[in-house]
This record gives structure tokens, C-alpha cells and sequence, in this order.
């Protein structure tokens, strides 16, 4: 008995070894039917499509013409779109504007308007190599002083008015609309539109953890804390429920138990009334009074309407390459909301999201992708009534390889498996670290994936898989897909 020990191991060896062999020799097809047949994914909906470049025809597929919603893997149509239409240079601006007259000793004799033009990056604290919030109001602050303004007998007004005034998706569910993620885009943008809320741990379970302070602070904005202390570890399950333009919040859920701090992030109910009252601060802390008070323009007019307003200052956005490459690798629902309104914008001088929806429809109809059976509601893939086949991403992506002007500064704002963005920890020390470039999309019950991956022998494959509605965890759903795209990557065809 004690001489069969040892050789334990070796036939386990043998057999993991033959199992490897076994599935090395499986069609990317034959993988595919067996997949499909685990039983957590029997009542699930599941749409793969796999294309090996330049090849005619789907290498493998699993009913590639269902719609399903596609979550953030969405966000490829409209960041890739956006690069396409707008230009990978082009940059988004905000004005510094005033109305009425400056006198001989400095006296702004009108009001002052923070004009925004859409930038979803102006004064955000994310984005590296941009000013964060202080230093945007220092450069306006700047200009002001260079303009020789030392008081203004008027109001300062945020000027939203570049988009409309419905500023979240129409079906984005209410239970979104008051955590950082749905802040909504603006015609003027700042800090991302979210705020921090700090919370104080206590260490008694069923209490109420108090609100330690808001960041920055935002006038108005009330809280209705109905959170309770949890068991630890459970830190993220706290959210915070209002709509635009209204300043009352219901922030519940959990917090985990401790003596710390616990941060969460709110959407900013009126960006632009913000930015105005956050800027008149920053004058009066150098002696730059207001005689008026802060105030917020939405709804969208005709310029000849607003009145007569010189210009003082421009500020520009990063370029939109940059303002992708953060979109997809960290998914910002924000970026991809602006990006499609500044669509509709150039192409009809509509910053709506049906416009931005249809013009980008127009653009890829002109080279052939099929939209039938497809529905959109958004850019970020926020919204539940989104749905999309593994066909469409597909051919999408199929579409932007063949495009040499696009295709590599496209792939390379995708994460990549195992390296960096939403897929850094993905895969990592397997044979599909680096190799694999891809968006992921997750919302309850539902995950997918689309992208580029090179298989054994160095050849695209262009894949998409959209699953909703399974019954086991999101975790086991990930490593179920986290199989299927190390084999994408280990096959041989």
C-alpha cells in the first residue's frame, strides 16, 4: 500500500495531462456546444460570435443573432464611433464669458458666465496630466485678474445649455441615479459631477454610521441616512437614491463595522449651479466680490437669444484618444454619454442622445454593419432596455481592424487581459495575459465580453460573448468566461 503512494501524483499528472490534450484538439466550435450546456447556464440567455480576421464567415457561433443587453461592452460602439467622427485630436472646450461692460476701475458691470461645451474631464481628480478642480478655478481666477476684474455687479451663471436639459438616459432605473456612476452628462461638467461622501464606522451592528463630511462640499444637497452597520467587509453596498436637479438624498444599504472611514460617491444634482456657486468662492477668497448671486442656465436656446457675451478664456480638454483610453479602461459611463452627445452635435448640431444614437447608426450603415434587431437607449450601456448580438460587436469590431487610421489607437485604449484597466487581474500568469484586448460589461445577471484575441499561432480572432440571466453567482460567471477566452487563446483553430 505505502509503494502506490508516490505514484499517485503521477497518474493525476497523467490525466490532467491527457484532459489538456484532450481539449487542445477540440474545434473552437466543438468548445463552444459544450459550454453552452453547463447546467447554472440553462435558462440563461447566451449569444457568442468568433471571427478569425480576415477570414469569410463566423469561425465558431452560438445563436450570434439573439439580443441581449450588452452592459458597458457597449461603450465600443461609442468610443470607437467617437474617434471615427470626431478625431482622436479633438479636444472639448469651456468658456469664460461676461455680458455688459468693464469700467476704468475694474467693475464687471454685467454678469459672468462659466459656458460649457460638454467636457466631461473638466476639473476631474482621476484623469492624470489634467488640472483637478482648484486648479481649473485657479486658471479661471487667472483670467479674470488678467482681464483687470476686481468686482462684479452681477451674477455668475453656469451655462448648461450646449445639451438639452434631460441629462440621463431616459430608462436608466432610478436606483442608479443618485450614485456617481449615472451623474448624468451636462452641457458643463466638473469634478466628474460626483462628490465624496465620508461616513464614520462604528463598531456596534444595526447602528447608523454618521456622515462625516461631504467633498467638495455641494450648497444645498441634504441627506436622509437610513444606512445600517454590517458585518465587516461589506463597505460597498451602500447607495444613494435622487434625481437631477433635486437636493434631497436617501443614502442606504450597508456599511461594514469598524473605526475608520468609509467613502462613497453621489452625482452632483446640478453641475452647472455648482461650478458657479464653487467659483464664486474661490473669487471672494481673493478679494474679487459678487454682487450677485450664483445661479444655472439649462435650458438649451439659440445663442442670439442668451444675449450678447464677450469671451475671456478657453480652456481645452484632453484630446479624445485620452478621453477613450480612460473611458474603456475604467469604464466611465460619463465619458461615453458626452462622447455620443458631441456626435449628434457635429452631425445635426443636436446634443441629444438620440441624435448621437442615430448619426453613429448612419455612419456604420455607410460601411455595411447591420443594425436590425438592435436597440440602443444610451452610450455607456447604463440602461436594461439596450440590447445588442454578439454578431453586431462582432462585425463592429471586425469593421475597426480593417480601418488602418483607427484600428490601433481603438485597440489600444481596450484593457488588457491580465496588464491593466477593468481586465488587470483577468487571466493573469496564463497563457492569455497580454494577449487579449477586450471590454467587459456587467450589470445584475448579466455579463459579456467583446474584443481581440491572438491565438497559438498569432492570429486576430474577434470575439463577443453576451450571457444574461444565470443562476449562479457573477464570480462563477466570470471564471466560466475566464475558461472560454483561455481557450480562444490556446487554439489552434
Amino acid at each position: 500500500m505505502n509503494q502506490s503512494l508516490p505514484t499517485r501524483p503521477f497518474f493525476l499528472l497523467l490525466f490532467l495531462f491527457s484532459q489538456f490534450l484532450a481539449e487542445g484538439q477540440q474545434s473552437i466550435r466543438q468548445y463552444i456546444d459544450e459550454w453552452v450546456k453547463d447546467p447554472e447556464l440553462k435558462h440563461a440567455g447566451i449569444s457568442i460570435s468568433v471571427k478569425k480576421l480576415g477570414q469569410a464567415g463566423n469561425l465558431a457561433e452560438y445563436q450570434p443573432d439573439l439580443s441581449l443587453i450588452p452592459a458597458s461592452t457597449l461603450k465600443v460602439l461609442t468610443t470607437a464611433s467617437g474617434l471615427a467622427i470626431l478625431g482622436k485630436n479633438y479636444r472639448f472646450s469651456t468658456e469664460i464669458q461676461y455680458d455688459g461692460s468693464i469700467d476704468a476701475s475694474g467693475q464687471l458691470n454685467g454678469n459672468l458666465y462659466l459656458k460649457g461645451y460638454g467636457d466631461p474631464t473638466l476639473g476631474s481628480d482621476q484623469m492624470t496630466g489634467i488640472p483637478d478642480l482648484d486648479e481649473v478655478m485657479e486658471l479661471f481666477r487667472l483670467s479674470l485678474q488678467q482681464k483687470g476684474i476686481r468686482r462684479i455687479n452681477g451674477n455668475v451663471y453656469g451655462d448648461g445649455t450646449y445639451y438639452p436639459s434631460a441629462v440621463s438616459g431616459a430608462s436608466w432605473p432610478w436606483y442608479d441615479l443618485g450614485n456617481y456612476y449615472a451623474a448624468g452628462i451636462y452641457g458643463l461638467n466638473l469634478h466628474e459631477n460626483y462628490y465624496y461622501l465620508d461616513f464614520q464606522q462604528v463598531g456596534e451592528l444595526g447602528k447608523t454610521p454618521p456622515i462625516r463630511g461631504i467633498r467638495p462640499f455641494v450648497p444645498g444637497l441634504s441627506f436622509v441616512n437610513e444606512i445600517r452597520t454590517a458585518v465587516s467587509g461589506r463597505g460597498d453596498e451602500a447607495y444613494i437614491y435622487g434625481a437631477p436637479y433635486t437636493f434631497e438624498r436617501f443614502v442606504r444599504g450597508t456599511i461594514g463595522r469598524g473605526s475608520g472611514t468609509i467613502t462613497i460617491k453621489g452625482a452632483i444634482p446640478d453641475p452647472p449651479l455648482f461650478a458657479a456657486q464653487y467659483f464664486i468662492e474661490k473669487l471672494k477668497a481673493i478679494g474679487i466680490q459678487v454682487s450677485g448671486t450664483a445661479a444655472a442656465l439649462h435650458q438649451h436656446k439659440p445663442d442670439a437669444d442668451l444675449g450678447y457675451r464677450q469671451k475671456i478664456y478657453t480652456y481645452s480638454s484632453p484630446p479624445l484618444l485620452q478621453i477613450v483610453e480612460r473611458a474603456n479602461q475604467k469604464s466611465i459611463n460619463l465619458y461615453c454619454e458626452g462622447i455620443l452627445r458631441q456626435i449628434g452635435m457635429k452631425t445635426s448640431k443636436e446634443g441629444s442622445t438620440l441624435a448621437g444614437i442615430e448619426a453613429l447608426q448612419q455612419y456604420w450603415e455607410q460601411r455595411s454593419l447591420d443594425f436590425s434587431g438592435i436597440f440602443l437607449e444610451d452610450g455607456s450601456g447604463l440602461s436594461p432596455r439596450n440590447a445588442v448580438s454578439s454578431r453586431f460587436l462582432t462585425d463592429l469590431l471586425e469593421l475597426i481592424a480593417g480601418d488602418a487610421q483607427l484600428y490601433e489607437d481603438f485597440k489600444n485604449t481596450l484593457p488588457v487581459v491580465g496588464k491593466n484597466g477593468t481586465l488587470s487581474y483577468m487571466l493573469r500568469n496564463t497563457s492569455a495575459q497580454g494577449r487579449i484586448f477586450a471590454k467587459s460589461g456587467s450589470m445584475e445577471r448579466v455579463r459579456c465580453y467583446t474584443g481581440y484575441a491572438l491565438d497559438r499561432e498569432d492570429q486576430l480572432l474577434v470575439f463577443t460573448i453576451l450571457v444574461n440571466n444565470y443562476t449562479c453567482t457573477s464570480t462563477a460567471m466570470r471564471q466560466k468566461i475566464e475558461k472560454f477566452l483561455l481557450f480562444l487563446v490556446e487554439s489552434k483553430k
